[in-house]
């Protein structure tokens, strides 16, 4: 296995990878969730590849095929009213293939998104587990991620 950026060779790989992630969302939480559709379209896709302020890992195998994304945002904190002058990386979306699963890439990628991270002089990795992705969530957890805020809701 190997980690790279994306590129846009990589884009019908990601957007398998995405629909997994997606049906995750929409069998937890179908009230938010709709089935069948996509985050982002093509050319979104081809815009996030090429931003620097965006990057996408791809973990992939021997044959070059993609098993695993990380899209990832460099967030900077610089003269903010109340927030130190940090940067973060958040990691908008993480998804290992079904089919690679139990076969640590995830845990890997995670690596090598915090080597990344501190190399750029990020000061944390932050994320976002919703609710009912209890799997997302145990791993997060045996990656050394602590809970830093909670998202709340009321439903009406």
């Amino acid at each position: 296995m190997y980690i790279r950026r994306a590129s846009i060779q990589d884009l019908d790989s990601i957007k398998s990878l995405l629909s997994q992630v997606l049906m995750v969302h929409h069998e937890a939480r179908p009230d938010l969730f709709k089935a069948n559709c996509r985050k982002y379209t093509d050319d979104e896709l081809k815009s996030l590849i090429a931003d620097d302020n965006k990057p996408i890992f791809v973990a992939v195998d021997e044959k070059d095929e993609v098993i695993a994304y990380a899209f990832c945002v460099i967030i900077k904190h610089t003269n903010d009213n109340i927030l130190t002058d940090i940067s973060s990386i958040y990691i908008d979306d993480l998804c290992v293939d079904a089919k690679s699963r139990g076969r640590h890439v995830g845990q890997e990628l995670f690596e090598h998104v915090k080597r990344f991270a501190k190399e750029i002089g990020c000061y944390n990795v932050t994320l976002n587990v919703w609710e009912g992705n209890d799997d997302a969530k145990a791993f997060y957890e045996a990656m050394g991620l602590r809970p830093q805020k909670y998202g709340m809701e009321f439903i009406l």
